[in-house]
């Protein structure tokens, strides 16, 4: 069946019939309208495109990440001047605890001056880029007149209703059907940001990696961060390295530096793939070459592994994928919450679908109780835990991330159908992670240390 439209082509075309010798008719064809200005057209749509390359995710949120850096380092340096004035021991701890606020300010006036320079950036930016919208706004108003028949603003009203009837419904799948966990912050409803982001001391370097916080810091390394960068083919590394606040991470100084595992890289032991986690004081990782998981305790440098289940899956057999590529070395994920450490995987056995496992404390840990879902893992880009609920992402597009899965270890119950979008950095996530002291998820991105805010029921 085919669809005619009739245009009233008589509001924009005027014919006139004339009558030429020998008996024959002509029409005149004249155009009532304006001819449409097309240079102006392209002007707009330049502007428009070079405003999309100016103002990136990475400008957006900068500025909030070096003032929040800043806003923690002010507080570590008031601590630590309360306790220097507290302190009468003969000068002798006077003199180190100087030296340690004296270390903290230069830190602090290195972040400042990146916080100044990138404020001034901003000024500049936002000046002109104000200024051309202004322009490209009149521009657009003079040519939606052209628009006689009022297409432009019916696409107009259609997309904004269609915006907030998808809206409606993700909102009201989210409140209604998110499965509850292990913890009373059982039900994520949100995922916001991103809240920080950095480059790093190495930026560009190491593609593959991941970061994040303890959640169960030994005493006085409460607000430690921890990085993993795979320093060799984007596959293997031999250390993890420390910063002693997000402020120092920022800026590049890394304290107490890098716990080597081993001097060389790739060996026994060693760290195979980006999805690692920290946990109680000990780095979890997929072992070198092996279908297991290493324990390496940071404080005694030993090295525990915990066997893992018959035809697991590894040496990049059983990635996580998108249409376009999958992610090297990414069999094995491992994960934190507010219970402990978990294992994700994937046997011969299962079809490719994913496994879950948590891994019980001891010496030497184990593998604990074992779930089998029905989600295929090389259709999954990432997965990370929170509240004893598993939850799993996909590749939307360079600028969106979807969390669209959720397995419930309680229940047993799985969901497709989640529904909540991580604005992106960059167009890869190589690692999540979920830190419940401070309910942020952490992920690295092309090199880049992302987190983001989760907000539960």
């Amino acid at each position: 069946m085919r669809l005619y439209v009739i245009l009233p082509l008589c509001a924009l075309l005027t014919l006139t019939e004339q009558e030429h010798q020998h008996g024959k008719c002509a029409c005149e064809l004249s155009n009532s309208e304006r001819a449409f200005p097309h240079e102006k057209l392209r002007r707009a749509e330049s502007s428009a495109s070079a405003c999309n390359s100016n103002i990136t995710p990475q400008k957006t949120v900068e500025l909030e990440s070096l003032l929040q850096g800043l806003e923690q380092r002010l507080g570590e340096l008031h601590k630590d001047v309360q306790i220097l004035e507290k302190e009468d021991d003969g000068e002798l701890y006077g003199v180190l605890s100087l030296y340690v606020i004296e270390n903290e300010m230069t830190e602090i006036k290195l972040l400042m001056d990146k916080l100044n320079s990138t404020t001034l950036g901003h000024q500049l930016l936002t000046a002109n880029t104000s200024q051309q919208l202004e322009n490209m706004k009149t521009e657009m108003e003079e040519l939606e007149k052209f628009d006689s028949m009022q297409v432009i603003k019916g696409q107009q009203t259609i997309r904004s209703l269609t915006t907030d009837l998808d809206s409606c419904k993700r909102e009201l799948g989210v409140l209604s059907q998110l499965p509850q966990g292990t913890c009373p912050r059982s039900r994520i409803l949100n995922v916001t940001g991103p809240v920080f982001f950095t480059a790093g001391e190495y930026p560009g370097s190491y593609p593959y990696g991941a970061w994040g916080r303890d959640p169960k810091p030994e005493k006085g390394k409460e607000s430690w961060y921890w990085v993993v960068m795979m320093t060799s083919n984007n596959r293997y590394s031999n250390y993890v390295r420390f910063y002693s606040s997000l402020s120092t991470l920022i800026i590049g100084v890394s304290v107490p530096g890098n716990v080597e595992i081993h001097s060389s890289n790739p060996a026994t032991n060693t760290i195979q793939g980006p999805n690692n986690v920290v946990y109680g004081g000990a780095l979890y990782y997929n072992c070198y070459d092996r279908d297991a998981v290493c324990r390496f305790n940071l404080t005694t440098k030993s090295v525990s592994t915990i066997e893992l289940h018959k035809d697991t899956r590894y040496n990049s057999k059983a990635n996580f994928c998108h249409l376009d590529e999958c992610y090297p070395y990414t069999d094995l994920d491992l994960a934190t919450d507010e219970s402990g450490v978990w294992v994700i995987f994937t046997t011969a056995l299962d079809f490719g679908n994913i496994i879950l496992s948590n891994v019980e404390e001891g010496d030497p840990p184990v593998l604990g109780k074992t779930w089998q879902t029905s989600l295929y893992k090389q259709a999954v880009t990432n997965t990370f835990m929170a509240c004893g609920v598993l939850y799993a992402t996909r590749y939307v597009s360079e600028e969106v991330e979807e969390i669209f899965y959720s397995f419930n270890t309680v229940t047993g119950k799985e969901r497709f159908s989640v529904g909540i979008f991580i604005n992106k950095v960059s167009p890869n996530i190589q690692a999540l992670n979920y830190s419940p002291v401070d309910q942020m998820l952490y992920a690295y991105c092309d090199s880049i240390m992302v987190s983001y805010k989760m907000f539960f029921k």
